[in-house]
């Protein structure tokens, strides 16, 4: 599926695609957020923007309802990074704090919150999207 490039009248373009609802989309997602960050050269966030989009694409392929998802990147602003998940489900992720060492998933979003300066859901008629950004360090 093609990546969508949206060009925005001032700052950086904003990168997108459509995958399958499905846990191998999760590659072709990290290949896009791979994409994005080298074309920026922040390359320095790959690694953790690579387990955060894996970790969101894995959340919308268990829980979203139509077939495909989009993935999103994008530079809010010079100093952010947003990398986000839309689907078709309006139910809200929940952070599991358990410990119940029994369950091997469902901590995804520990991992989210772990690795972002900030993360959250924006809801929408007919869906939601699930983002985390990353902080862009200044350069020396």
């Amino acid at each position: 599926m093609p990546v969508t490039v949206t060009p925005r009248p001032t700052g950086h373009p904003g990168y997108s695609e459509t995958l399958p609802r499905e846990p191998e989309s999760a590659a072709l997602a990290r290949r896009l957020v791979r994409i994005a960050l080298a074309t920026w050269g922040l390359e320095e966030l790959v690694d953790d923007a690579s387990v955060i989009i894996t970790e969101l694409v894995s959340n919308a392929a268990d829980h979203g309802r139509l077939p495909s998802i989009r993935v999103i990147v994008s530079r809010p602003s010079a100093h952010r990074v947003r990398i986000g998940v839309v689907d078709r489900s309006k139910e809200l992720p929940m952070m599991r704090t358990d410990s119940n060492g029994e369950q091997t998933r469902g901590r995804g979003l520990l991992i989210v919150d772990a690795l972002t300066e900030q993360w959250g859901t924006e809801l929408y008629r007919w869906g939601k999207q699930v983002w985390g950004e990353l902080h862009v360090r200044a350069a020396a």
